[in-house]
């Protein structure tokens, strides 16, 4: 939006796409806010405009807007409550000599967006919980056009691939709060579609991010959708295996199983001689082999490609191997900065978080950085190539 189209929204003050607070000071208000006009309920397929140092009346609350502020606002975007994570801006302003901040969200592509697992809309001037029918008009709204892959529907499956025991006793409770759970009075096919587990058009057709997390057996649909791990006794292929699994099932599964087989195989030294209490010192940090595991599974494409995941353990060296290259802002040069971050799945990685596997958006690779260097192993090694990312991690000396 250009400053006149900010002007005109601003001295608007009765439309349903401004909001006006004084201050940041309270942080889960502004995120409200945030969800709220990325459903864009009223369907304007217009931003939304979040001003930061104004009054309710239009007048000027002479907030000092600094960088600090500015980046407390922008990482509002990928703290992870705020899921599908939405497409905004933040940037400084001087509106007739007072100082705003600006936040401008564009409307969701897959509504309902939601703020820690509530659906919030904008009612007029206020902003509400959505009802189960306001609810399902956001679902309706969801474009069918230009659709990130992981929510694209499957035409090849039917509603009877999706375990709905599954999906109610695993993943509704970690993705919902109770008491939205408690007062649910929507039909499973009603909770399916909010998720993006099934298609709006054509109707009741799971899409490729319910097969992938609640079914039983994703592979039947996408053949590299599993993790091959080798041990290898020495430091080339051609070595003899130690052990070797196919690692499958829904995501919580084989998440889980990721998680069990890294802890069984990292080996870990006692120091008796550091007094008075023993150090035990792992070859491989557990959090860092996860994070950059998980980062793996998160971007990878299933598209063109029936290659999974690949994790070989060599005597020095672990290998991870992930299909499809760096996606969207992400490039060759740019990989693993800090701040710059993009999702070829982006609904996955709402699943992820929802089932607790990722805490924050955009940390794994600094977390595992850090985790190595405490542990002292060397930083990990990126080969970032078209077709496929390789990261090796270097055993500690």
């Amino acid at each position: 939006m250009d400053d006149y189209e900010l002007e005109a929204c601003l001295l608007d003050l009765e439309s349903d796409r401004v909001e006006c607070k004084s201050s940041a000071a309270d942080g889960n208000e502004l995120r409200r806010a945030i969800c709220a006009f990325a459903n864009d309920l009223p369907n304007h397929q217009q931003p939304g405009v979040l001003f930061i140092g104004v009054r309710d009346d239009g007048s000027c609350a002479h907030l000092n807007i600094t960088d600090e502020l500015l980046r407390t606002l922008a990482d509002m975007r990928s703290d992870g409550n705020i899921l599908p994570l939405p497409t905004m801006t933040v940037q400084k302003k001087i509106w007739r000599g007072c100082e705003l901040a600006v936040v401008v969200v564009e409307p969701s592509d897959a509504p309902p967006v939601r703020f820690r697992g509530r659906v919030w809309i904008r009612v007029g001037p206020r902003k509400a919980n959505a009802t189960a029918e306001e609810e399902r008009r956001l679902t309706e709204k969801r474009r069918a056009r230009d659709l990130p892959f992981d929510i694209r529907p499957m035409h090849a499956a039917r509603l009877e691939d999706l375990d709905l025991d599954l999906f109610r006793r695993d993943y509704l409770p970690a993705t919902l709060p109770a008491d939205v759970l408690e007062a649910n009075q929507r039909s499973v096919e009603d909770q399916l579609a909010s998720l993006r587990f099934i298609a709006v058009e054509p109707s009741s057709t799971p899409t490729n991010l319910g097969l992938l997390v609640v079914s039983q057996e994703p592979r039947q649909f996408f053949p590299g959708a599993y993790i091959q791990f080798l041990r290898i006794e020495g430091t080339e292929l051609t070595d003899p295996i130690k052990n070797q699994k196919e690692i499958d099932g829904p995501l919580h599964e084989l998440l889980r199983r990721l998680d069990e087989i890294l802890q069984a195989h990292i080996s870990i030294a006692l120091d008796i001689t550091a007094q008075p209490v023993e150090i035990r010192q792992p070859d491989y940090p557990l959090v860092a082999l996860q994070q950059l595991a998980r980062n793996a599974i998160l971007h990878r494409t299933y598209e063109g490609t029936h290659a999974p995941v690949r994790i070989i353990w060599f005597s020095d060296r672990i290998e991870i191997y992930s299909p499809g290259g760096p996606f969207g802002q992400v490039t060759r040069d740019n990989f693993g900065i800090p701040g710059i971050t993009d999702y070829r799945n982006p609904h996955l990685a709402e699943a992820m978080k929802n089932l607790g596997y990722i805490q924050r958006f955009g940390l794994g690779i600094p977390l595992a950085r850090n985790e190595l260097d405490k542990n002292g192993n060397t930083p990990p090694e990126f080969n970032v190539q078209d077709a496929h990312v390789l990261v090796t991690i270097r055993r500690r000396s």
